[in-house]
């Protein structure tokens, strides 16, 4: 039973990441028109937006974006979510403060920050798969905790002047251009995650949990412990990106990355992960960051206000969620319409009036004619 039940479960899944062509075709293939369409209008209306200059204040700052929405796909696909990755962003950052101004090293500091942030996706892990927990709940339950906890460590102070080989890298771009330092350990993570989602077992096991997770725990999938570990890993990359966070500003502050979950979550459904579970890619998730950046970093040249700013991700967050739907519902009935046009198959013509039908060949007693 159980060597038979896992290849059922995850055959549609396996299907759907194999068939990567064909899922371009539909709702990332749009928002990777969109991003196109949106960079080329940007660069031809807003002054400064298509400098090299402004190209590289964007990649810095959709770079913790990004960051944290590689594992948010991967736990939205599970079924799951994380809403307390910016609250652990601060907290790290905060505990970078704390340290640095102890004397202690950042080459000490930076791997503590990433372990505390994996102790506090544990943490949320553990709530959510042993006591079985709402994983909305909880973590908007973290997402203040976590920032509370910032706030106690450094209340309304900053910590600065960090050494400055480690802001200087941070800010820094290959070989004096415009591309920054951290493009290439960024694309790195993106193509490991984008591996394990599309191309391992555990990819196809994501799938299948967000789909059904009773029908996956009971083909063997190790659902409980996968999820727990899904929330570490987002713990530790939120502690990373604390990291970042705090170099490249050269700051440590209980308010840093204040309000970024929004931007996170709204980045990742835009790109097409469904926020029921069981459906999405890695690249509609980088689409729809790059989108999401590229509008808030044209409307910021504009002069919008930062109030303007939370309304279009606000909107935009609407929308990740409701056109998906929309469109599938439309695509459904399309189909249903279509099969209803099919006539049903026809039987066998009549014989015409007056023709008689073949006698039957007589039959002996065993059977044979």
């Amino acid at each position: 039973m159980s060597t038979e039940a896992p290849s059922r479960a995850t055959r549609a899944p396996l299907r759907d990441t194999l068939r990567l062509p064909r899922r371009l075709a539909g709702w990332d293939a749009a928002v990777v028109v969109l991003t196109v369409l949106t960079l080329v209008v940007a660069s031809g209306t807003v002054e400064e937006f298509g400098t090299t200059r402004n190209a590289t204040f964007l990649i810095l700052d959709l770079a913790p974006v990004l960051l944290l929405a590689l594992p948010m796909t991967l736990i939205v696909v599970s079924g799951e979510i994380d809403l307390s990755v910016a609250s652990t962003v601060g907290l790290t950052s905060a505990l970078m403060g704390e340290l640095w101004a102890a004397g202690m090293p950042l080459e000490t500091i930076i791997p503590l920050a990433v372990l505390a942030g994996a102790v506090l996706g544990a943490f949320n892990g553990l709530l959510v798969t042993v006591l079985g927990l709402p994983s909305l709940a909880v973590t908007i339950g973290t997402l203040a905790l976590y920032r509370g906890l910032a706030y106690v460590l450094l209340g309304d102070t900053a910590v600065a002047d960090f050494a400055r080989e480690y802001t200087r890298w941070t800010i820094g771009s290959l070989g004096g251009g415009w591309v920054p330092n951290v493009v290439p350990p960024i694309l790195l993570l993106v193509t490991v995650f984008a591996v394990v989602l599309h191309a391992t077992p555990v990819g196809r096991s994501l799938f299948a949990m967000g789909a059904n997770d009773t029908a996956a725990a009971f083909s063997g999938i190790p659902v409980e412990r996968t999820k727990f570990w899904l929330y570490v890993i987002a713990g530790a990359v939120a502690g990373l990106v604390g990291a970042y966070w705090t170099l490249r500003y050269s700051t440590a502050r209980a308010d840093n990355a204040e309000g970024l979950e929004l931007t996170v979550v709204a980045a990742v459904l835009l790109g097409g992960v469904s926020i029921y579970g069981g459906r999405g890619t890695l690249l509609g998730v980088v689409a729809g960051v790059v989108l999401l950046s590229s509008l808030q970093n044209a409307l910021r040249l504009a002069k919008v206000s930062a109030d303007a700013l939370t309304v279009v991700t606000g909107t935009l967050l609407i929308l990740s969620v409701l056109l998906p739907n929309v469109t599938a519902a439309l695509r459904a009935r399309l189909a249903r319409r279509a099969a209803r046009a099919v006539p049903p198959p026809r039987g066998p013509e009549p014989p015409p009036p007056g023709t008689r039908s073949p006698a039957p060949e007589p039959t002996r007693r065993d059977g044979t004619p």
